[in-house]
């Protein structure tokens, strides 16, 4: 988290603003709390786009990024936001960081505050230059007329708004149990929900208030910025809404009877649990449908309705757990916090030994 090449991403803001160059940060400091280089390979809770749903004890970095690309700029620019699902509800159960590797992202002894300050650069700064929407971009689009800058002035500040209500759900500390984990996935969840409740009436009365000329310059802008991306992007990433799930994300069932030795009383609980993460899967995969057609409060509404969607299967995964973990003796627990830190330590000595050959 301390290396030059984040620093100057961190101090280059503009660059935040590039869906490549975001993730392309999200994968260095989801990989930075291991010391000696260890999980430098990819990590299988990584995304289709090289991003990660989660860096440490923070679900979703850059979060406001990725709801107003889509917003603004359409599903090509706006990708990233879609390849948020029941991948990250799966490395939420099964968490990839032991302590050790979470104590990464904890403040230095000796600095105070360090460490909370990188995170909050990933849970997404506040002010109106970094996070705020491109307003004089738009301004110099569209050139509004006085109702209109009027409306623009309200649109920013509830962007603004918008993204101190979702950076205030940053974790200050870390979550060391699967249930702490969705527990923050959810609150991170409904901050992101009422972020877009407070733009979406703001960017309804400016965009109804344009003439179709001018519609049609913030769509010039928009393809400009399609293009952009394209040139950045790589061919070889998965699209976003892709329902095939990698061996990786596969439910445990033979390492859980292993590990847990589970009971006869705890096994239905077990079955629950398994029950619901399988549901979330197929609800989360049916409801991952990008509109190329929509206009920006059109797609705003359907961001909406997406986090809500992800929400409510946070919430029905995260009951079956905790009805499951209810049941678990200490050492049950604890091998079950080592499922996912184990798999990463199979897939670091996987890689030594390709990087051997």
């Amino acid at each position: 988290m301390n290396s030059r090449a984040l620093a100057r991403s961190y101090r280059h803001t503009t660059a935040l603003h590039r869906p490549a160059m975001r993730a392309s940060i999200t994968a260095g400091a989801a990989l930075a709390g291991w010391q000696y280089g260890r999980s430098r390979g990819g990590g299988w809770w990584r995304h289709g786009n090289g991003g990660y749903g989660w860096v440490g004890p923070l679900f979703w970095p850059f979060a406001y990024f990725d709801i107003y690309d889509y917003a603004l700029w359409g599903p090509r620019v706006g990708a990233p936001f879609w390849y948020y699902g029941y991948d990250d509800i799966y490395a939420g159960l099964f968490g990839p960081y032991d302590y050790q590797g979470l104590a990464g992202y904890l403040p230095p002894r000796g600095s105070p505050g360090a460490g909370p300050d990188r995170l909050a650069l990933l849970c997404g700064e506040d002010s109106r230059e970094i996070a705020g929407l491109p307003i004089d971009l738009i301004a110099q689009a569209i050139e509004p007329t006085e109702p209109q800058r009027a409306a623009l002035d309200d649109l920013a500040n509830a962007s603004v708004t918008s993204a101190q209500k979702i950076k205030a759900a940053c974790p200050a500390t870390v979550a060391l149990t699967a249930s702490g984990r969705l527990a923050l996935m959810q609150q991170r969840l409904e901050a992101m929900i009422s972020g877009v409740a407070t733009v979406q009436p703001a960017l309804d009365k400016f965009y109804g208030l344009l003439n179709d000329e001018q519609k049609a310059r913030l769509n010039a802008v928009a393809e400009d910025q399609e293009r952009k991306t394209e040139r950045r992007r790589s061919r070889s990433l998965a699209r976003p809404c892709d329902v095939a799930q990698s061996s990786a994300l596969q439910w445990p069932a033979e390492e859980i009877e292993v590990r847990l030795h589970p009971t006869d009383a705890q096994k239905p609980k077990l079955a629950a649990l398994q029950d619901a993460s399988a549901k979330a899967a197929e609800v989360l995969a049916t409801s991952c449908r990008i509109d190329e057609a929509a206009t920006p409060p059109a797609r705003l509404t359907a961001v909406g309705k997406r986090l809500g969607v992800m929400l409510e299967q946070v919430r029905l995964v995260r009951t079956a757990l905790d009805d499951f973990y209810a049941t678990l003796n200490d050492e049950q627990k604890a091998q079950f916090e080592a499922i996912g830190p184990r798999r990463t330590s199979l897939a670091d000595r996987a890689d030594m030994k390709r990087g051997r050959r």
